[in-house]
């Protein structure tokens, strides 16, 4: 069903999404090209006697802060976007990320500074995790205010694939590096590389964003003082308590596509099925590149038929696609990079969700509702997940599926959260009593 509303996106339009889409992939850059380097960086930043095995986990460790910081971070800067504007939060947490990245690429190690390392590197982790905390609610509803009526959907995707670009970079990034110097020589001074080059990234992301301006909803919002709450959590938490579960229950659902397309899946690429890490991160690689297009499609497939139908066809394809890749690992096809393509196509559900959340959540408390939601089920969803999902895989190679399959299940028990095409649109809401 197309919105007979539905307005083409201008200039100015692309121009702001492309700016949006492009300052998130930088930020995420930012964000995880701290896991490509776990393993240098537990050689570098605790005790040389120390076991191997608990150097490695404590790096995690120090990686695992970042998710735990999302809520408290995202839950702070929500607040101010709530109060102050989209804008000016959405600028800050991109310089939050740039230079704690920054800062890593030129710190001192543990050889140098003893136990001070480590302390400091948790220290910049934690300010990262709070940046991408704010980050992706902020983004959301900046895209979505600005978006034409009838375009949200496909603008959310748009910026969804921007996200997840951020991964893609990371993944290039370290395979080139990897192929370009020795390990002794990202010991010695190869692994401050990317780091320092997350610091460019995310300065280039804040002056891009000096062009966005702040949102048409939340200007007329500002015009308005009584439309603005005092403590918008607090107005979350007592007048949209029904909204809290499905929104919570949805970030799962979108987490879980993320988690075994880009974080399990290469790892059992490895340890399950016997394929040596190039090829493992080319195929992940892949399998990002079309979780990209996916979104994007996905976002268009959800202004053409709506929320609600799109939730249930993305629920659906989501266990289908990733049941495809797995058949092919299994069965040995011998097709896994078009069944990687296939299943990043189906994980379309992750440009789908976005716009069913902006929608749940009136325009005085979205980004403060969005973030709560979004941030503490992601932060324990993601650091859950992945450590279950790796210890079931000797059980059963099919438990990725499985799992995809309950998520799924999940997603469509969400259908009546999602905005009907008779509700009125996130402009119609704030305008309905001016």
């Amino acid at each position: 069903m197309t919105d007979s509303r539905s307005t083409p996106l201008t200039r100015a339009d692309y121009q702001t999404l492309g700016l949006a889409a492009l300052g998130g992939a930088l930020e995420i850059y930012d964000f995880i090209i701290f896991a490509f380097f776990a393993t240098t960086l537990s050689k570098l930043f605790f005790p040389p006697d120390m076991p191997e095995w608990l150097r490695l986990l404590q790096t995690f460790g120090i990686f695992a802060t970042g998710y735990l910081a999302r809520p408290l971070g995202g839950i702070l800067m929500a607040h101010f976007a709530d109060r102050l504007g989209r804008k000016r939060v959405f600028s800050l947490t991109i310089l939050m990320m740039a230079g704690p990245c920054l800062l890593i690429g030129l710190m001192p190690t543990y050889a140098d500074i003893g136990i001070l390392a480590p302390l400091l590197l948790l220290s910049l982790r934690i300010l990262q995790g709070a940046a991408v905390g704010g980050e992706v609610p902020s983004a959301w509803s900046f895209v979505a205010e600005h978006a034409p009526l009838g375009r949200r959907g496909y603008a959310l995707g748009v910026l969804q694939a921007g996200l997840t670009f951020g991964y893609l970079l990371g993944a290039l990034t370290a395979t080139l590096l990897a192929r370009v110097f020795t390990p002794q020589e990202m010991l010695d001074y190869g692994w401050r590389i990317p780091f320092l080059l997350g610091g460019p990234f995310g300065l280039l992301g804040v002056w891009l964003r000096r062009w966005l301006s702040e949102t048409p909803v939340f200007l007329a919002m500002r015009d308005r003082q009584d439309e603005r709450a005092t403590y918008p959590l607090l107005n979350v938490l007592r007048r949209h308590k029904h909204t809290l579960l499905p929104a919570a229950a949805l970030t799962c659902v979108l987490t879980s596509a993320v988690v075994v397309l880009v974080v399990v899946t290469p790892t059992l690429l490895q340890q399950r099925f016997g394929m040596h890490a190039d090829r493992a991160f080319a195929l992940s690689s892949v399998g990002i590149v079309f979780l990209n297009i996916g979104c994007v499609i996905a976002g268009h497939v959800c202004d053409r038929i709506g929320q609600r139908r799109s939730l249930i066809l993305y629920s659906l394809l989501l266990p289908v696609g990733i049941a495809a890749l797995y058949a092919d690992l299994i069965a040995g096809w011998g097709w896994p990079g078009l069944a990687y393509a296939f299943a990043g196509l189906c994980c379309g559900i992750v440009g789908v969700v976005p716009s069913i959340m902006v929608a749940m959540f009136p325009a005085e408390v979205r980004v403060s509702g969005i973030s709560f939601t979004y941030n503490v089920a992601y932060s324990a969803w993601a650091s859950v997940t992945p450590l279950l999902l790796i210890a079931a895989m000797p059980w059963s190679p099919w438990i990725c599926v499985l799992y995809c399959a309950l998520m799924a299940l999940a997603g469509l028990l969400c259908v009546r959260a999602a905005q009907s095409p008779q509700e009125p649109s996130l402009d119609d809401a704030l305008y309905q009593h001016g």
